[in-house]
């Protein structure tokens, strides 16, 4: 079976959906040649960026074509049609929400959320642009891969498909976080971090809610002084959003060995979105052992792990009284022992054997 992945979600720094893209990747790379596999990655880029740091077993291929003028055409007609682009294939995988019209590949198309449409105010117009997208997709025939339930019942109602269009492949867990260590107090001291935080890994997209999460956090501390300081990491923690106080601090980029390294000594992770695809970042943390505050989403009741302490997300009262909730949870290696056990249930190995099975036996 030769197989082309959309693999643009990988030129730059990895977001979620990079990850994503990587780890899927590299999964399905490991089981090519036991399964027959042919693998190739496209990008859509007209700037010339180059993939780099393919698996082995994974070949680049496409043409150097603007990602803006293909959506604008794939929004209007099914042209071009991706072999024009890439050449022949059994299976395109749209990684990302956009999946080209194909002349004879099976079409398959990964939606990770339907904020385009439940959370409208929130996304740009390149985001928004996702509704006729898929919509096009699904009207072709292309099997939609979701990252949870939640996601999958959500597609099949909206765009009316029935059980058979939409396939469920659950993230995973890289390894490393299962290793994670607290860090060092030089570490800390380098980076001018406090010895007692709670983090949030996340963006300033209007969806991850942080405003109210810093609101939150400075009505908690009002409450009990002692609470454990904010620190904001990944792209939130290279900006400065309304609301910063001196309890709160961003740590600017980090890598991922550094990021393991600031979640692992963390008193608890927050993530209080307003909507989720799937939460990696409370598996994350879970497989490092450390408790976990997020919204009371379907989703995250879904994935995290049943220790969780849950919030609505818009009511920064109940964030606040979570946040005092959190802090007393303790880090004992039971409890940390449990919350690892309950991450080492999503693996890659597991989302590149679900998605060959979309592959194998999706709509035609």
């Amino acid at each position: 079976m030769l197989i082309t992945l959309d693999a643009t979600p990988l030129l730059g720094r990895r977001t979620g959906i990079g990850r994503y893209v990587e780890h899927l990747l590299g999964a399905l790379a490991a089981r090519s040649e036991q399964d027959g596999l042919e693998l190739q990655a496209s990008t859509w880029t007209w700037r010339g960026a180059e993939l780099s740091g393919l698996p082995a077993h994974v070949r680049p291929v496409g043409r150097r074509v603007p990602a803006r003028l293909l959506r604008e055409l794939w929004t209007r007609a099914d042209l071009p049609v991706i072999e024009t682009l890439v050449g022949a294939t059994d299976v395109f995988h749209g990684t990302n929400f956009v999946s080209p019209p194909t002349r004879r590949a099976r079409e398959v198309v990964t939606v990770h959320d339907l904020t385009y449409v439940e959370h409208r105010e929130t996304v740009d117009a390149a985001t928004l642009a996702y509704e006729r997208l898929v919509a096009r997709s699904v009207a072709r025939g292309a099997t939609v891969l979701t990252p949870s339930r939640t996601v999958a019942a959500a597609v099949r109602a909206h765009y009316d498909l029935p059980q058979d269009a939409v396939a469920v492949t659950p993230l995973g867990v890289d390894d490393a976080w299962f290793e994670a260590a607290a860090p060092s107090a030089s570490w800390l001291q380098e980076r001018t971090l406090p010895d007692r935080y709670v983090v949030f890994v996340g963006s300033l997209d209007p969806r991850k809610n942080l405003p109210r999460l810093l609101q939150a956090h400075e009505q908690a501390r009002r409450t009990d002084p002692s609470l454990p300081d904010l620190v904001l990491a990944g792209p939130a923690g290279r900006a400065t959003p309304d609301g910063v106080g001196p309890a709160v601090h961003l740590t600017g980029w980090l890598s991922d060995e550094d990021l393991r390294t600031l979640v692992g000594g963390a008193s608890g992770l927050v993530l209080p979105s307003l909507d989720e695809g799937f939460g990696l970042p409370a598996i994350e943390a879970a497989a490092a052992g450390v408790p976990v505050l997020a919204s009371d989403l379907a989703v995250l009741h879904e994935v995290a792990a049943p220790d969780t302490v849950f919030a609505p997300p818009t009511d920064v009262d109940a964030l606040s009284g979570a946040l005092l909730h959190l802090a007393q949870a303790r880090r004992t290696p039971d409890a940390d022992d449990a919350r690892r056990a309950w991450a080492r249930q999503f693996t890659w190995q597991a989302c590149a054997a679900a998605t060959l099975a979309a592959y194998a036996t999706g709509r035609s």
